[in-house]
């Protein structure tokens, strides 16, 4: 029998990198899904996948997070789909590989909206139904790059910064009523979020970082963030040797900031 077996868990950014790989892994432990994403012909390939490895139910939801108007709806629509959700995993973003100067203002909402007002709206849409349902989980990919800033990461990481004030509140105020939230903060993955990135003028970036290439795989992350829901953690760091970059910021926050001027944001 499945870990999580006879319980209902909604993913973002469910079509591609740590978001398909824990859909799976979810899937293998007999999680019913529900998948949100944009590309509604990939996200159709992981639903397959998934019903195939071991999800009894599998609903999908194309959609654009930076639709912030129209999000309380969808989310509504995903709650009445099974009548609950037991784990909410917020791991839908975008990043991007512009200088402060660089960053317009246009690109700056983008990135906001996306990383941190649509968890912000998806959690107060349902916490409420969690609450009178009897507790839940809320799950959200942070980024290492929420614990310290580092160059070409201006909006990217006062996004992930805010994840962590907001989620940490919401785990304060809610405890005792059953509710628990699991930061999730991942150094280098193998995925594509590099590619995805917004450049100059707001264009993907297109290419794979070098530091990005040599991350730990989407489903080695995967298995450990599963893991880490499964236990109900507070926080899982997941990657390699950079995630010593946080410890370092919290105990030598000077050196920290010397080590993140000469790092190679590319």
């Amino acid at each position: 029998m499945g870990k999580f077996k006879d319980k209902v868990v909604c993913i973002t950014g469910a079509s591609s990198g740590i978001g398909e790989a824990t859909a799976y892994r979810f899937a293998e432990e007999n999680a019913t899904l529900l998948l949100i994403a944009l590309e509604e012909d990939r996200l159709a390939e992981v639903s397959q996948q998934c019903l195939n490895i071991g999800a009894p139910e599998v609903a999908t939801f194309p959609y654009d997070l930076s639709d912030l108007e129209n999000l309380p709806d969808l989310m509504e629509t995903a709650w009445d789909r099974f009548g609950r959700i037991d784990v909410m995993y917020n791991n839908a973003g975008i990043s991007q590989r512009t200088t402060t100067v660089d960053t317009d203002m246009s690109m700056f909402r983008k990135i906001i909206d996306i990383d941190f007002y649509a968890p912000v709206i998806i959690t107060k849409t349902l916490l409420p139904k969690m609450l009178e349902s009897g507790g839940g989980q809320f799950v959200v990919t942070t980024s290492i790059a929420g614990c310290f800033g580092f160059p070409l990461r201006c909006a990217y990481s006062s996004a992930k910064h805010a994840l962590y004030g907001f989620f940490e509140t919401v785990h304060a105020e809610n405890y005792a009523q059953n509710v628990r939230v699991t930061l999730v903060c991942p150094g280098r993955v193998r995925t594509n979020i590099s590619l995805y990135a917004l450049d100059k003028g707001g264009k993907r970036h297109g290419k794979m970082d070098a530091g990005q290439a040599g991350g730990i795989t989407p489903e080695k992350a995967a298995k450990q963030i599963v893991r880490a829901v499964y236990k109900r953690k507070r926080e899982i760091r997941v990657g390699s040797t950079e995630l010593l970059m946080a410890y370092i910021k919290r105990f030598f926050p000077g050196l920290c900031a010397k080590i993140a001027r000469k790092i190679k944001p590319m």
